[in-house]
């Protein structure tokens, strides 16, 4: 079978898709992914074909309006923030969609796999006349009224209040319907996407499948669901056989007890200086040793004690099992990763699904309570990191948990999923 990945964002975006398209590989199907094109190095080193998008799409993000929106703080203050960008982004969105219908072509699928930030996913399924399989990383978009919708507040106001929040997701999905529209009308021949249509269906109403990549132990399946929503357990992108850890960080590890490991990713915001300092002086109020993840731009980490080592990058799957505890953002990638290697997390959250993991994390007993960046100070994330590194409960759950997520396989899961789709279309 020929598959088609498409997505788009930043690596959190990306990664997840990588891995599924590595398993799909692997059993046996051609698999090209399509995204901006500053991952194209990144997917081909996988072994997946790649399908060409610009990255005007990951610019806008990374600018510095798109920090502002990511600091904008609490889920209505983003959507603001959002729809501002969205007026200087629809070209963007416009030139996004026509790559993806030029790499679809060229890609010739039988089946398509999508991120809901890509836009076009149903309309070029619809085309092409091939099925489509929603995929995220996050549960966002298939209401039930047992959890709220990520991104907001969980006010315990009982399954309306529940269900009320996915409404407004749809309702804001629906924003990007004039894009959507101009695209499967003037470059597609389609007609107008029905505004009755929620993001999880077809035009023509029929439920997509719905892949979610996180943990049935994280966040369980609703019993509302329809059958067609999945829980498939995470997409781990492990770490190439060859790799080896440079020899000053195995030098450092081996040089004292397990440190906490401390990474922002991107999201170290407009100040990561501020940040750096913060980190530092509460890693020496707790008497812990460090590493302190610089990647992607964040933390900025220069003449540090020798308690604390500097990590441009690292495999997460690798490195974390190394770690007594997690310290990060809350990103679904790096929660997955912390808690799979069974560590103890504190989640620092900045914006929509990190304080929701945060507050899971904390409602499984396998972290501390998550600390909103707009309130991080030195002295409670140094009483957070001596909780989760001193408390035996919180440790045991921790463990608990990484080994039944360890027991799981995700990436399988939803190769079976997507197979069984495609046998069913073809009959």
């Amino acid at each position: 079978m020929n598959i088609f990945i498409l997505t788009a964002g930043s690596r959190g975006d990306v990664q997840p898709y990588v891995a599924l398209g590595k398993g799909l590989k692997e059993a046996g199907h051609t698999v090209t992914v399509c995204t901006s094109a500053s991952f194209e190095p990144f997917i081909t080193a996988h072994g997946l074909n790649y399908g060409y998008m610009n990255n005007a799409f990951i610019e806008l993000v990374d600018s510095q309006a798109g920090r502002e929106a990511m600091e904008s703080g609490g889920t209505f203050g983003l959507i603001k923030s959002m729809l501002s960008l969205y007026k200087r982004s629809k070209g963007i969105l416009q030139e996004m969609l026509r790559d993806s219908w030029k790499a679809a072509q060229a890609a010739r699928p039988d089946l398509i796999v999508f991120h809901p930030k890509a836009l076009g996913g149903t309309s070029i399924a619809e085309k092409l006349n091939i099925p489509a399989v929603l995929a995220l990383p996050v549960p966002l978009l298939v209401p039930t009224a047992e959890f709220v919708a990520v991104g907001f507040p969980d006010l315990k106001l009982g399954g309306w209040f529940n269900r009320l929040s996915y409404a407004v997701v749809n309702k804001g999905y629906h924003s990007y319907d004039s894009v959507i529209n101009e695209f499967r009308q003037q470059t597609l021949g389609l007609e107008k996407m029905p505004k009755s249509i929620s993001p999880i269906q077809m035009a023509n109403g029929q439920p997509l499948t719905v892949l979610h990549a996180h943990s049935r132990f994280v966040w369980p399946r609703p019993d509302d669901w329809p059958e067609t929503a999945h829980v498939t357990g995470y997409w781990f992108l492990d770490h190439e056989a060859g790799w080896q850890p440079p020899d000053d960080l195995l030098a450092f590890l081996e040089s004292g007890e397990a440190p906490v490991y401390v990474g922002f990713g991107s999201m170290a915001g407009r100040n990561p200086k501020r940040v750096t300092k913060l980190v530092v002086e509460a890693l020496q109020k707790a008497n812990a040793r460090g590493i302190l993840a610089t990647g992607w731009g964040g933390l900025d980490a220069s003449d540090l004690p020798e308690t604390i080592f500097r990590l441009d990058s690292a495999p997460h799957d690798w490195l974390f099992p190394h770690m007594s505890a997690v310290v990060h953002h809350g990103g679904a990638g790096t929660t997955a990763a912390g808690l799979r290697a069974g560590r103890p997390t504190v989640i620092c959250p900045y914006m929509i699904d990190q304080p929701y993991w945060g507050e899971r994390v904390y409602a499984l007993g396998a972290g501390s309570k998550p600390i909103p960046q707009k309130k991080l100070t030195a002295e409670n994330l140094a009483e957070a990191i001596r909780e989760v590194t001193t408390n035996l409960e919180i440790r045991q759950n921790a463990e608990r948990l990484g080994q039944k997520i360890r027991e799981e396989n995700g990436i399988a899961n939803a190769t079976a999923v997507i197979e069984r789709l495609a046998r069913e279309w073809s009959q």
